[in-house]
């Protein structure tokens, strides 16, 4: 009998510490948001470092999101083919790639690479000075380290996020009209045609916001991370392998939510 108190007090410990560690966490990141947010719109304007971070995130990510939609693109075309041409609607698919690239794959799949390429290394970055002090140097001189290390990766992300969606829109498209047209020798007419009568602003608007909405998250998440490292080197990697992780779930979950918001707006 004793035994079995003892687990089920056991157990119950367990239980408490995780709610209370969960509570803390959402506390912590509660505040950093926040915080975040108000020193967005205090001077000084940190512009370079902003544009700095623009350069890294979006100009960094071109080659690696072009390769990405280029063959996201040329795959998606090719199955789709195979299962419209049952039907004898094999030029149905342009559109249907078109459409999914604008709404889905080109604002997630975009949102993935730049959280596991720039969301990883905001973490690591700002861990690293975390455990070295720089950071503490930074607040002794008076400087906030949140905007100054915070703000410009945050909204840097969020701008960066809609055109690296657009290119992985532009380049998909090309990789699917190279595959439909020239491999699977659907009439180029009819592909244009489909795509024309189909095809909406308001399929590319949704994609843009949520590709937004998706920068929002992951610079808050990576940059949350990099402030809560500690323990040295070790710290630094866990704190960038939760960054890279929390990130990547966020946007999968905030996908779903997003899409059923927005289909109601835009309708």
């Amino acid at each position: 009998m004793e035994l079995i108190t003892n687990k089920v007090r056991n157990s119950l410990e367990l239980i408490g510490n995780s709610v209370i560690e969960f509570l803390d966490g959402l506390g912590k990141f509660t505040i950093y948001f926040f915080r975040l947010i108000a020193w967005s719109f205090r001077p000084p304007y940190r512009t370079k470092l902003f544009f700095q971070q623009v350069y890294f995130i979006g100009n960094k990510s071109l080659f690696i999101v072009a390769l990405t939609s280029t063959f996201s693109g040329m795959v998606m075309a090719y199955q789709s083919y195979l299962g419209f041409s049952v039907m004898n609607a094999h030029t149905l698919v342009g559109p249907i790639v078109a459409i999914g690239l604008a709404k889905e794959l080109g604002p997630v799949f975009s949102a993935l690479i730049v959280t596991g390429r720039c969301g990883a290394a905001m973490a690591a970055e700002i861990g690293t000075m975390k455990v070295t002090e720089q950071i503490d140097a930074l607040e002794v001189m008076g400087i906030s380290s949140i905007q100054y290390l915070g703000v410009p990766r945050l909204w840097a992300a969020t701008i960066s996020l809609p055109m690296l969606s657009m290119i992985f829109l532009l380049v998909g498209n090309i990789g699917s009209y190279m595959v439909g047209v020239h491999l699977l020798s659907i009439e180029e007419v009819k592909y244009f045609a489909k795509l024309r009568d189909f095809m909406e602003m308001s399929d590319i608007y949704e994609g843009l916001i949520k590709a937004g909405g998706f920068g929002f998250m992951i610079g808050l998440i990576g940059t949350y991370h990099g402030f809560q490292v500690k323990g040295g080197a070790e710290g630094v990697g866990k704190g960038t392998n939760a960054a890279v992780v929390w990130g990547m779930i966020t946007v999968l979950i905030a996908d779903f939510f997003l899409t059923s918001i927005l289909v109601k707006l835009l309708e």
